[in-house]
């Protein structure tokens, strides 16, 4: 099989879970010795990642991974009758958080061609109740990295919170703090799901969002995934060491601008090393993801698919893609254990995928 689904999830590192095999078996909030060592793992897991990240240790609070991050950095900063400015390519968890708002108002900022946004869009956006500022770092879909550096400056002179969502950037650009909150995740980069962090300034209002446990420094109840953290700060180290991203990613695209009828999605100066999206003219992007896993490729499509019917991707709608464009899109990611083989093979099978596809569709 080739996986090329690394922007959905990426395989747990052999280093990973020989950490998470070691995890201790106790409460963390326990305090005979088994909860001891199991919050000593968690408190030197937190420091090894702090100290990555340049942030101190009781900034960051774990979660069950970013969607909950986002959830928490979303309702934990916003109050009713208050206004959030975020964009119109977010991940879901962002923006069906601010839709969830209760007595708010929330404003979709719009994006370039590229799916980058202006950070004097940003800017204009903001009202005297505004209270939050979100957008991602990178995108999930096209790969396009947003001026959140720009972003912060203007919130920061407005003493507005601001929230980047990193959850896709993780392990493929240098980890450091941008904005008030900043979410994680640990399966984004080779560690194991459903643990993830939310990295809170110190100073940063951030109301609890769930009760029953003074755990994570009351800001976020619950007993903590001990094996899940160990692996987290194991895959953080790990990511340190870079990947072949930017190498197979051209490679990748060179292989792809052979193809006829081809459209490249996302920016090409501004992007994640790891994510290439493309349109085939005259072809459906589910049918060629289902076509390719016939033949031992996993990619994933640009569209999103309700039960029973095809919806284009919000992101690719966003950008100005018509309607047939948007559905004919697949997004194409690495990961650190992508090889040149596989993206070899890869490409000969999407060579052969969307020939076929072209000859029976009637819209070719």
């Amino acid at each position: 099989m080739i996986y090329l689904d690394n922007a959905a999830t990426t395989r747990l590192r052999p280093e990973v879970m020989e950490a998470m095999a070691g995890a201790a078996e106790g409460n963390p909030s326990s305090i005979h010795a088994a909860g001891r060592a199991a919050r000593k793992q968690i408190e030197d897991a937190r420091e090894r990642i702090a100290q990555i990240v340049s942030v101190d240790p009781k900034e960051i609070v774990f979660t069950s991974g970013a969607t909950e991050a986002n959830n928490l950095a979303i309702f934990g900063t916003v109050g009713r009758g208050e206004h959030v400015v975020t964009t119109a390519v977010e991940h879901p968890s962002v923006l069906e958080a601010c839709a969830a708002l209760e007595g708010c108002e929330t404003t979709r900022v719009g994006v370039d061609g590229e799916g980058r946004v202006d950070p004097s869009d940003v800017e204009r956006a903001i009202t005297p109740r505004t209270s939050l500022i979100s957008v991602m770092l990178g995108n999930n879909e096209v790969g396009t990295i947003q001026p959140v550096e720009a972003i912060e400056q203007i919130a920061r002179a407005r003493r507005i919170a601001f929230h980047v969502d990193a959850a896709q950037a993780c392990g493929k650009v240098r980890l450091r703090r941008v904005g008030d909150l900043m979410t994680l995740s640990a399966h984004k980069m080779h560690g194991p799901k459903a643990v993830g962090a939310l990295v809170v300034r110190r100073g940063t209002r951030l109301r609890a969002r769930q009760f029953g446990g003074g755990q994570e420094f009351e800001r976020r109840a619950g007993t903590e995934n001990v094996a899940g953290i160990v692996g987290f700060a194991k895959a953080v180290e790990l990511a340190q060491q870079g990947g072949p991203f930017e190498r197979l990613r051209e490679r990748l695209r060179a292989g792809l601008s052979r193809i006829p009828g081809v459209r490249f999605n996302g920016s090409v100066r501004h992007a994640l090393p790891h994510i290439v999206n493309v349109s085939f003219r005259g072809v459906d992007g589910e049918a060629v993801v289902m076509a390719l896993d016939a033949e031992g490729v996993c990619v994933s499509s640009g569209s999103a698919c309700a039960s029973q019917s095809l919806r284009p991707s919000h992101v690719l709608e966003a950008m100005g893609l018509r309607p047939e464009e948007a559905r004919a899109s697949v997004r194409f990611s690495l990961g650190v254990d992508s090889t040149e083989e596989e993206v070899d093979g890869a490409l000969a099978a999407v060579a052969r995928v969307v020939e076929r596809l072209r000859r029976i569709s009637p819209v070719a």
